[in-house]
């Protein structure tokens, strides 16, 4: 409950300062909810943290919105300055094997707004935040609405994996969890992805 009412919090008071600036990509070809995207190169503030799935990405979450909300410097000065916050908050598993379910480690992260560069993004304080740039890639991403139990996550995470398998696509990276919402959203209304990288389409 604390967990969430610290959630709640943050939201509550810096709601008008919530962007709702995403990472740009394209939309390559759709099959009902799945969708293969390519996205543009961009910036993340990541940090990894231990624990279970809610855990973790409570931990997470607060010291990425440290970071964002002051807690950094400005290159070339010894000022502070706020970045807006964008969606989605992402996290994905870290440990050898480890399914969403079982993990306990993970890299949790935020996408940049597309303003900043490596040279001219306030740099993090705290050494546990890092930045770090993106190239190009491609997912393959379900979407889905709803609460993130464990057991959904895992379902949802399994059901685009035999997606996958039955289009003959070998994924690239480990699967990944986006949550576009701030936690008062109604279920119905939530926003969720399950993400996971693949190598570039063919073209004809």
């Amino acid at each position: 409950m604390k967990k969430k009412l610290f959630f709640i919090f943050i939201f509550l008071n810096l709601q008008n300062a919530m962007a709702i600036e995403e990472p740009a990509f394209q939309v390559i070809s759709r099959d009902a909810k799945i969708e293969i995207r390519q996205y543009t190169p961009f910036i993340v503030a990541q940090t990894y943290v231990d624990g279970d799935m809610d855990d973790a990405g409570n931990q997470g979450f607060r010291r990425i919105a440290d970071f964002i909300f002051g807690n950094n410097q400005t290159p070339g000065s010894d000022t502070s300055n706020k970045i807006a916050m964008t969606a989605p908050v992402t996290m994905e598993p870290r440990d050898a094997n480890a399914t969403m379910k079982s993990a306990n480690k993970w890299r949790v992260h935020f996408v940049m707004p597309k303003q900043y560069t490596m040279a001219n993004i306030p740099k993090p304080k705290n050494n546990a935040v890092e930045l770090a740039e993106v190239s190009e890639k491609y997912y393959a991403v379900l979407t889905y609405s709803g609460f993130n139990t464990l057991n959904r996550v895992q379902e949802k995470t399994t059901e685009l994996m035999e997606w996958l398998k039955e289009k003959s696509i070998t994924p690239k990276g480990t699967p990944q969890l986006s949550r576009y919402d701030p936690p008062w959203t109604l279920p119905m209304w939530r926003r969720n992805e399950i993400m996971i990288e693949i190598s570039a389409p063919a073209t004809n």
